[in-house]
């Protein structure tokens, strides 16, 4: 069984090589401005993918694009290729960790305990150590292998959310469907947040 998220411990955040830069970079501001201390790792395909699809080149342009004050407060950032680094132990305490977005290369090797790079053993490490661990995958279609890589996850104690946005809230930007992902991410960490239409507030249509 997984443990309750511990609130007081940093949170692991890993931007991987999927489409959907927007989700990781909103999601990291937001945690931030939670007061939620981050250790940050950024696979080398997530960087490509920040460049790519919202004109981050780098950390410092990550850095000011969700805020330098807090970045610099509340984050720390790992190498993936430094195994040895402190999300790579279990004794280091951690809350739980997110992968956001979660390309499906990063999701086979969490299924299959490979732990190659730091991002595949830190979730490796909140697997073993019972902790939250969030996995917001981006592919369509999905083959089979992707479905049994879910499967087998998801039976070792993570949680898989499909980065799908709802629309019964009416958006009207790209911001507002980020938006809708990213709070349900924050909800699953333990994060209050009103980024988004509850069920229930307001005139809506069908739950997602």
């Amino acid at each position: 069984m997984t443990r309750p998220a511990d609130s007081t411990a940093p949170l692991v955040l890993a931007i991987t090589g999927a489409s959907g830069a927007p989700y990781g970079i909103r999601l990291l501001e937001q945690l931030l401005v939670a007061g939620r201390e981050i250790q940050l790792i950024v696979s080398s395909h997530g960087f490509r993918l920040l460049r790519t699809e919202s004109d981050v080149g780098d950390l410092a342009g990550l850095r000011a694009a969700v805020g330098a004050e807090r970045f610099d407060r509340l984050v720390t950032v790992y190498d993936d290729g430094d195994r040895g680094a402190k999300p790579a132990s279990g004794s280091a305490l951690a809350g739980g960790m997110v992968i956001c977005p979660c390309s499906m290369g990063t999701l086979a090797s969490i299924a299959a305990g490979t732990s190659r790079s730091l991002v595949e053993r830190a979730a490796d490490v909140a697997l073993k150590e019972r902790r939250p661990l969030l996995l917001v995958t981006r592919e369509t279609p999905l083959s089979l292998i992707h479905l049994e890589n879910m499967r087998r996850v998801t039976m070792a104690g993570a949680t898989v959310m499909p980065a799908a946005p709802g629309f019964y809230h009416r958006p009207t930007s790209i911001a507002d469907l980020v938006d809708f992902v990213v709070a349900r991410a924050l909800d699953h960490l333990g994060v209050p947040n009103t980024l988004a239409p509850r069920w229930g507030e307001g005139d809506t249509g069908e739950p997602a």
